[in-house]
C-alpha cells in the first residue's frame, strides 16, 4: 500500500507525463528507475530527481526491442533490489489523413505504442509472476474512445493498448494490478511529431488554449499506485475541463 519506497520503472521519462511521474513518484517517496532514447535528457531529469532528495536510475532504451525493455527491469532489480511497477508511458503520434500515406509515420506509432506496451509485459511479467505481485500502468489516451479525422492510426493503437490492458487485467486478477491512464490534451511536445507545418501550428495552438500540465497526469498515476493491494483502478479518464 502507498508509494513511499516502491520501485517504479518508466518509459518515455526524459520529457512530458514520463518526466512529471518520475520527478512527482519520487517526491512522494518512490525510487525510480528511467527509461528512454535520449541519454542527456534522461541523465538530467535522474539529476532533478536527486537534486529533491529522491533515488534514480536510468537507461537509454527503444521500447520496440524487447531486450531494451528486459534491461531497465534487469537495472531496476540490480539497483534497488525489486521492481514493484512498470509504467508503459513511451508514445508515438501519427498525425493526418489517411490519404497522406504516411506509412513509415504509422509504423513508427504502431511500433512504439502497441508493440512497446507488449514488450513491457513480456519483460516484466515473469518478474511480477515470481514476486507474487506487480502493477503494470499503460499510458492510452482518450483518443481511444473519441476518434476524430487525422487521428486514425494514432487512436487506433491507443485503442489497443486498452484491449491489450483490459485481456491482460483479466488475466492476472488477484495477483498483479493493470491499469490504464488515457489523457485528454496535456502539454507536451506532442505537436512536433506532426510533419505538416500549418496542421502543427494548429495543434500547437490548441494545445496553448485548452492542455493540462502533465502533472495532472502524474498525480492520476500516483493515485493508482498508493491504492491497497487488494484494490484494482482499472482506468483512469483525465482530461482539461475545456476540452470538449
Amino acid at each position: 500500500m502507498g508509494i513511499e519506497g516502491k520501485v517504479i520503472a518508466i518509459t518515455g521519462a526524459s520529457s512530458g507525463i514520463g518526466e512529471a511521474a518520475a520527478l512527482h513518484l519520487a517526491k512522494r517517496g518512490a525510487k525510480v528507475v528511467l527509461g528512454a532514447r535520449g541519454e542527456k535528457r534522461l541523465r538530467a531529469v535522474a539529476e532533478r530527481v536527486a537534486q529533491a532528495g529522491g533515488e534514480a536510475a536510468f537507461r537509454s532504451i527503444d521500447v520496440t526491442r524487447l531486450e531494451d525493455l528486459s534491461s531497465l527491469v534487469t537495472l531496476a532489480c540490480e539497483r534497488f533490489g525489486n521492481l514493484d511497477v512498470l509504467i508503459s508511458n513511451a508514445g508515438a503520434m501519427s498525425i493526418g489523413p489517411l490519404s497522406d500515406l504516411a506509412v513509415e509515420d504509422w509504423m513508427r506509432t504502431v511500433d512504439v505504442n502497441v508493440k512497446g506496451v507488449l514488450c513491457g509485459i513480456s519483460a516484466a511479467l515473469p518478474l511480477f509472476q515470481k514476486q507474487g505481485h506487480g502493477h503494470f500502468i499503460q499510458t492510452a489516451s482518450t483518443a481511444a474512445r473519441k476518434v476524430v479525422p487525422g487521428q486514425a492510426v494514432y487512436a487506433g493503437t491507443k485503442a489497443a493498448v486498452v484491449a491489450i490492458s483490459e485481456g491482460l487485467r483479466q488475466e492476472v486478477a488477484g495477483q498483479i494490478r493493470v491499469t490504464v491512464i488515457s489523457p485528454g490534451y496535456t502539454a507536451t511536445d506532442f505537436p512536433s511529431h506532426v510533419r505538416d507545418a500549418d496542421l502543427r501550428a494548429r495543434l500547437e495552438r490548441s494545445r496553448d488554449e485548452l492542455a493540462m500540465p502533465p502533472e495532472a497526469v502524474a498525480q492520476a498515476m500516483a493515485y493508482a499506485i498508493e491504492q491497497p493491494d487488494g484494490v484494482n483502478v482499472g482506468e483512469i479518464v483525465v482530461r482539461p475541463a475545456a476540452q470538449p
